[in-house]
């Protein structure tokens, strides 16, 4: 099983910025992906950006211009930079992790506790 401890969020005024970022521990073979989901107020969880391992990374429309999604898989850390903060982006922010808990398994998916992230002036 992979634990995921994530760290930045809060509070900041529209236009700002603030920066997530999430360390995996644990036993596992190998890491597929790492990335980042928010649930907004009322609506169900979604994807901000995801960083498969050999693939290119992924962003949802609404933040492909405003957020940046970096790290190093090989190192089981990703964060995301979030610039120009606008209200809509409020939500708790996801780390999540896809894996091979053994060379022979399937993939497995893990999730961190969650951060909060409120834009308001």
């Amino acid at each position: 099983q992979v634990q995921l401890v994530e760290s930045g969020g809060g509070l900041v005024q529209p236009g700002g910025s603030l920066r997530l970022s999430c360390a995996a521990s644990g036993s596992f073979a190998t890491m597929l992906e790492m990335g980042w989901y928010r649930r907004p107020p009322g609506k169900e969880r979604e994807l901000v950006a995801i960083m498969p391992t050999e693939e290119s990374a992924i962003y949802a429309d609404d933040v492909a211009d405003r957020f940046i999604i970096s790290g190093d898989i090989t190192k089981n850390a990703v964060s995301l930079q979030m610039n120009n903060l606008k209200p809509e982006d409020t939500a708790v922010y996801f780390c999540e992790a896809q894996y091979r808990r053994t060379r022979w398994d399937g993939a497995s998916v893990s999730w961190g506790q969650g951060t909060q992230v409120t834009v308001s002036s």
